[in-house]
């Protein structure tokens, strides 16, 4: 049995969900999975952690989670860390043990488009890997020439048991569509700085390098870069729990945008923004099957 640690306390799940309820008279029937909202720093969690009500540590693993209600509705606070491996594994942590309906995955990043300034956040309607790379053959002393590799698709596909490479391939995962639906209304009046859509890149890199960063623009069409999203995207895709990844523009080296660390404080109060949003669509009564 999973076992879930809390200061001064180890309980298994089932006698950790009794001492919970008493304390939370606003929380969702308990048959309603949370949203699940994920940040890799702890300056990408503070401002969402405070806006919890009742809330409450819980380690599972290596894995911190605050479980807690916004709006009289279950919803859990992540803090993967850094990267991709970190990112995959506190996803896949957090479906198991919470069986969340929707995941939110949220923070900083570097722009890749020169016409996002610092404070823009992005709706990442794809998610995309940016770092796995086949180089072209070269002799000893000959040098490097990053800008002629070739992007190479890790995700699984159906017969490729093999494991064979997808050279010049890649696959972008798609946002689910009504949370994205729902994160485009909560961005309508949203000051200052604008929400658009585009393409978050993932890669365990941090890109200065101009040239670089417009090479990756043109190959991926990404908008921003991070270290996180697309590894959680996949994790959700394969348990097809709905996700999102939203990233606010923290600097950007196309522009001469400088970093500002306050600007994770204003995606996590946006996030917020919609996840109140999707919790309010989730208590409108529903149409036919299909229909909203």
């Amino acid at each position: 049995m999973l076992l879930v640690r809390s200061p001064g306390a180890s309980l298994g799940l089932t006698a950790l969900l009794l001492a919970i309820a008493p304390s939370m008279p606003d929380a969702a029937p308990r048959s309603a999975g949370p949203i699940l909202i994920q940040g890799a720093l702890q300056m990408e969690t503070t401002q969402l952690i405070g806006q919890l009500r009742n809330g409450r540590t819980e380690v599972i693993g290596p894995w911190t989670f605050v479980r807690g209600t916004v709006d009289g509705y279950p919803v859990v606070v992540s803090r993967t860390r850094m990267g991709g491996v970190h990112a995959a594994s506190a996803t896949t942590a957090a479906i198991e043990h919470y069986r969340p309906i929707a995941i939110f995955n949220q923070g900083t990043a570097g722009g890749h488009d020169p016409s996002l300034r610092v404070g823009d956040i992005v709706l990442g309607a794809h998610a995309v890997g940016i770092a796995a790379f086949r180089t072209p053959g070269s002799a000893a002393g000959a040098g490097s020439r990053p800008l002629e590799w070739k992007a190479v698709d890790l995700m699984e596909r159906k017969g490729d048991e093999d494991g064979a490479l997808h050279e010049g391939e890649f696959l972008r995962i798609a946002a689910d569509a009504h949370l994205l639906d729902v994160a485009r209304g909560a961005g309508r009046d949203h000051r200052p700085g604008r929400v658009v859509e585009g393409i978050i890149g993932t890669g365990e890199v941090w890109n200065e390098e101009v040239d670089r960063v417009a090479w990756l623009r043109r190959t991926f069409g990404t908008s921003v870069e991070e270290m996180e999203t697309a590894a959680s995207a996949q994790i959700a895709r394969l348990y097809g729990v709905p996700f999102l990844g939203v990233r606010v523009v923290t600097a950007n080296v196309t522009n001469g945008g400088t970093y500002d660390p306050v600007t994770a404080d204003v995606c996590q109060n946006f996030t917020m923004k919609v996840v109140r949003a999707y919790i309010a669509d989730l208590r409108r009564p529903k149409g036919p099957v299909g229909k909203r």
